[in-house]
């Protein structure tokens, strides 16, 4: 069975990057455009890993992982965060929340599908 990463950013077009480079290895991608529509896609399904931009309207990523991991269920959940944030303060942050990795946009498909596959057990 695939596993299924949910990608959550504003940027359709970040989205859509980030959904073909998952799909195309073979995992299963549920999008949302915020942290709030991610919280309602969730739903209780097993969700087996997350990447989330930081900066976002109505909830944005540090936010989102922080109600994400007040959930049993999604407790322990791997959170990626992509963003264009590399300051360290905003990375501390992302990790007190649950955060597992931080990526810098832009990306490198193979650098992203690397470190899914090591998050992904």
């Amino acid at each position: 069975m695939s596993k299924t990463v949910l990608v959550v950013d504003d940027s359709a077009s970040i989205r859509q990057v980030v959904s073909v480079t998952l799909q195309n290895a073979g995992y299963q991608v549920i999008e949302a455009a915020d942290g709030q529509q991610a919280l309602d896609k969730l739903g209780g399904q097993r969700i087996h890993l997350i990447i989330s931009d930081v900066n976002m309207p109505v909830m944005d990523g540090i936010e989102f992982v922080k109600q994400l991991k007040a959930k049993a269920e999604y407790k322990f959940t791997p959170v990626i965060m992509l963003t264009t944030e590399s300051a360290e303060s905003k990375k501390t942050e992302g990790q007190a929340a649950g955060a597992k990795a931080w990526m810098v946009k832009p990306f490198q498909p193979e650098q992203m599908l690397s470190a899914v596959a090591k998050l992904i057990s």
